[in-house]
């Protein structure tokens, strides 16, 4: 759970930001590309809340799981720390993105050169919520994907390598 769940959160914030924001933005009318943007976000939002949940909910087993481990690894410890402030980093990052997202969809019908960039004639509330969205789309992907690097390292901190080395 813990591992599908953040490969769907991950893979959804990517290709959000260079797949559906990208071809969004080739859209010839202004307004067409923050409507299709905003639409194909909203469906996505229900999936990437249950492959946060999901991610979640496999984390709590994984902790509950390997109690004794944290107790006596350190270095297992640690990892978990960093892992739980970058998950509730990216939750709440993921959080404030979809309310960016919910104030770009109500000013659709102003235009914008393309996603997250604003045009001339934007109003201030959706260049502001742009310029942030412009950031976000790429600091969601970063804190995940760092998550799956540090999920990697937990697991090879399970490797037996003294027993390893003995064979």
């Amino acid at each position: 759970m813990h591992d599908l769940g953040l490969a769907a959160w991950f893979g959804g914030t990517l290709m959000g930001a260079v797949g559906l924001n990208g071809a969004a933005a080739k859209a010839k009318d202004p307004a067409e590309r923050l409507v299709l943007s905003s639409q194909g976000w909203a469906k996505w939002a229900p999936v990437q809340l249950a492959a946060i949940a999901v991610h979640g909910i496999g984390g709590l087993g994984l902790i509950g799981g390997n109690k004794s481990r944290l107790a006596s690894q350190p270095e297992s410890r640690n990892n978990t720390t960093v892992k739980l402030v970058l998950t509730a980093a990216a939750a709440g990052a993921s959080l404030y993105s979809g309310l960016l997202g919910r104030t770009i969809s109500k000013h659709a019908a102003e235009g914008a050169d393309g996603v997250t960039e604003p045009s001339n004639s934007s109003s201030a509330d959706l260049a502001a919520a742009q310029k942030k969205q412009h950031i976000l789309q790429w600091v969601l992907p970063a804190l995940t994907g760092a998550l799956i690097i540090l999920g990697a390292q937990q697991g090879e901190q399970q490797r037996p390598f003294a027993g390893l080395l003995k064979r």
